[in-house]
């Protein structure tokens, strides 16, 4: 039977609204996937961001804790999800360092996932014993050659531990190392006086510095955090490079298509620039970043590069 040309026409027109359903990004609640402990850095700033940027895609967003193996249990998750954008994995600076330090991996850092923007960056500080004969940066490396300092970080492989790192081979000096397995548990013998100092977060640091039980000295950022503008850079003090910061950003598994990754940066970027969630973030003293996912793949290509390095010439070693 010949349809006539009127109804055959409209066809097409009928069809599109459902193909266009058909095609719509998101069409379920999304997980978001961060492997780290629930109350960290990671998680507290995913927290703060994807309630806004779920009602901005029309879906809500659910993020899980899969913790394990410096990060890299929740990536392979991630890593072997679909790429439909129903995934996602907001990872930490441990995302540029695992591949050097991990054996037996099972994905590829460097082609399981396609980088969609560093959403914010968490900078480190030095921060020391109210009762350290040092009261700058340069007294504290004139002390450190003359005597042992024992410095607490966030634990082996960290943002701290590498901070720490890099700071002793440009200041020319050795500091013992003292992982902790969390910034917390290090702020709370820096509180009590048994570390000579910390290289942790502004959050982990500032309650005791605030208390007067610490202080700081200098901050691993490119320029003064907003938060704490009295700390000074470590460039500003002469020791220039010191720019190693934690980091929350997000990812999705290689393959995702173009158009869902656009959507899924469009939401978190403008997510991002809302006053409330700024406030939120300052709260726990995060800088908010939304990098284009140009500019954040080439940081992840080049930060992977430098950790190697970093972990090659410090002989930096897992638990």
């Amino acid at each position: 039977m010949t349809l006539p040309r009127r109804l055959a026409l409209s066809l097409p027109l009928l069809a599109a609204p459902a193909i266009a359903r058909a095609q719509a990004y998101p069409t379920r609640p999304i997980r978001v996937v961060v492997p780290f402990a629930a109350g960290g850095a990671a998680d507290s700033a995913t927290r703060a961001i994807t309630p806004r940027m779920g009602e901005r895609l029309g879906q809500p967003i659910v993020v899980e804790n899969r913790t394990g193996a410096g990060g890299s249990v929740g990536g392979g998750e991630v890593a072997r999800a679909a790429p439909d954008g129903q995934t996602l994995l907001m990872d930490a600076s441990s995302h540029l360092v695992n591949p050097s330090l991990l054996r037996g991996l099972t994905f590829d850092y460097a082609t399981a996932f396609a980088p969609i923007t560093q959403a914010v960056t968490f900078p480190q500080v030095l921060a020391v014993k109210a009762d350290l004969p040092a009261r700058t940066l340069p007294e504290f490396i004139e002390l450190a050659k003359r005597q042992p300092l024992n410095i607490g970080t966030q634990g082996n492989a960290t943002a701290g531990h590498l901070g720490l790192v890099q700071f002793g081979l440009a200041a020319g000096i050795e500091l013992t190392h003292v992982p902790y397995r969390g910034g917390a548990d290090a702020a709370r013998d820096l509180a009590a006086g048994t570390l000579d100092g910390c290289f942790i977060t502004m959050l982990s640091a500032g309650p005791i510095v605030d208390s007067g039980r610490a202080r700081f000295l200098a901050v691993s950022a490119p320029r003064r955090v907003p938060l704490r503008p009295e700390i000074p850079t470590f460039a500003e003090l002469g020791t220039p490079g010191i720019e190693i910061a934690e980091w929350a950003s997000l990812f999705a598994p290689a393959g995702t298509p173009a158009p869902i990754l656009a959507t899924l940066h469009k939401a978190v970027t403008e997510t991002l620039a809302e006053e409330p969630v700024k406030a939120r973030l300052a709260q726990l003293a995060a800088v908010p970043v939304g990098s284009s996912p140009e500019e954040f793949a080439r940081y992840v290509r080049e930060g992977r590069a430098a950790m190697a390095g970093l972990v090659r010439s410090a002989n930096i070693r897992v638990d």
